[in-house]
C-alpha cells in the first residue's frame, strides 16, 4: 500500500531563502529514488513574521520511505550537512507523519 509522508514546516519570513535552497536540493534527490511516486508542496502565510510550507511525498510502500530516509541520511553525511541544526539555526519547526493513502 502506498504511504505518504507529510512534513510541515513553520518558517520565518527571514529564514525563507535558505530554506527553500534546501528544500530544492531535497526534493530533487528523492524524486531519483526507487520506490518514489510523486510530491507536491504547499504554502501559506501563517502571520506576518512566519510561513506554513507542506510538502507531500507519495511512496511505493513503507520500505520505499525507509530506504529514503537512509539514502538522504547519508547523502547529508556525505556534504556535511546537518538537518537538524539549519532547522534550529533558522528557528524553523517540522511535523512529520506517514500516512496510508485514502480508499474512500
Amino acid at each position: 500500500m502506498q504511504k505518504v509522508l507529510i512534513d510541515t514546516f513553520i518558517v520565518p519570513k527571514k529564514s525563507k531563502l535558505e530554506f527553500f535552497n534546501r528544500v530544492k536540493v531535497n526534493r530533487n534527490f528523492i524524486k531519483n529514488l526507487p520506490g518514489f511516486v510523486q510530491d507536491s508542496s504547499y504554502i501559506r502565510e501563517k502571520s506576518s513574521n512566519e510561513i506554513q510550507f507542506v510538502t507531500v511525498a507519495i511512496w511505493e510502500d513503507e520500505e520505499a520511505i525507509s530506504n529514503a530516509k537512509k539514502e538522504v541520511q547519508a547523502s547529508y553525511q556525505k556534504e556535511g550537512f546537518d538537518m537538524p541544526g539549519m532547522l534550529e539555526r533558522l528557528g524553523i519547526s517540522i511535523e512529520r507523519g506517514i500516512f496510508d493513502v485514502s480508499k474512500s
